[in-house]
C-alpha cells in the first residue's frame, strides 16, 4: 500500500527536521546524464524528498550499465529517462519529474537547465563535462555546480573527496582516475562518488556550503 502524501511528508520531516525538509521540497535540481553517478544521483535525492528533480538523458539502458545503474534487467532496451523515472516513482511518488530525452548541446542548455537551483554533472564524457560547467559557470552564475572527476578504478573509497572549487562550484571525486587506465569502474566507487554529489546538494540546500 502507497503511503498517502501526508504520511510522506511526516515521514520525512521526523528524519530530517521540518525547517530542513521544507527547504528541501521547495528546490529543483538537474541531474545531467542518468548513468552510474546521474541514476545514483537522482535515487538519493528523491529518497531525500527533493520538490523537483530534471532529468537528463539520451542514452537507453543496456546489459553493461546494470552492474553500476539503478536499472533492472528488466527495463534492458528502455530509455534511461523512462526506466529511471519508473523506478524513481516508486521510491518518491509525490517529487515532481520532469524529463528530457536528448543530449544536452550549446543549443539546448539554456532551456534544460533554466528552471534548476542547482546542477549536478553528471557525464562520462570530458568534453561535455566541461561544457556543462563552463556554461553553467558563465550564464548561470546564481546556480550551484556539483561536477564529478575520478571515480574509476578498484582504489580505496576514502579517496574519493568534495572540494569547494569556488563560490558555487563543487567537484566530487578522487581527481585522478581514469576509466582507461585504472581497470572499470566498480559500483561500490562509482556510489560513492555519487553520494558525495547527493549530499553535497543537500548541504547546499540546507545552508552549508563548507566542506
Amino acid at each position: 500500500m502507497i503511503p498517502s502524501k501526508q504520511e510522506m511528508l511526516k515521514a520525512f520531516e521526523e528524519r530530517h527536521g521540518k525547517e530542513i525538509q521544507q527547504k528541501f521540497l521547495s528546490s529543483t535540481v538537474a541531474v545531467c546524464g542518468l548513468g552510474g553517478l546521474g541514476s545514483n544521483i537522482s535515487v538519493s535525492l528523491a529518497r531525500a524528498g527533493i520538490g523537483k528533480l530534471i532529468l537528463i538523458d539520451f542514452d537507453k539502458v543496456d546489459i553493461t550499465n546494470l552492474h553500476r545503474q539503478q536499472y533492472k534487467a528488466s527495463q534492458i532496451g528502455m530509455l534511461k529517462t523512462d526506466a529511471l523515472l519508473e523506478n524513481l516513482k516508486e521510491i518518491a511518488p509525490y517529487t515532481e519529474y520532469e524529463t528530457h530525452c536528448v543530449r544536452i548541446s550549446e543549443d539546448n542548455i539554456y532551456e534544460l537547465l533554466k528552471d534548476a537551483d542547482i546542477v549536478c554533472e553528471a557525464f562520462d564524457n570530458a568534453a561535455a563535462k566541461a561544457m556543462l560547467a563552463n556554461f553553467v559557470l558563465e550564464k548561470f552564475p546564481e546556480k550551484y555546480l556539483v561536477s564529478a572527476s575520478g571515480m574509476a578504478g578498484i582504489g580505496s573509497g576514502n579517496l574519493i573527496k568534495t572540494r569547494r572549487i569556488s563560490d558555487k562550484f563543487y567537484l566530487c571525486g578522487d581527481g585522478i582516475s581514469d576509466v582507461n587506465k585504472s581497470g572499470g569502474l566498480y559500483s561500490s566507487r562509482v556510489m560513492l562518488c555519487a553520494a558525495h554529489q547527493a549530499h553535497t546538494v543537500l548541504r547546499i540546500i540546507a545552508g552549508k556550503f563548507d566542506i
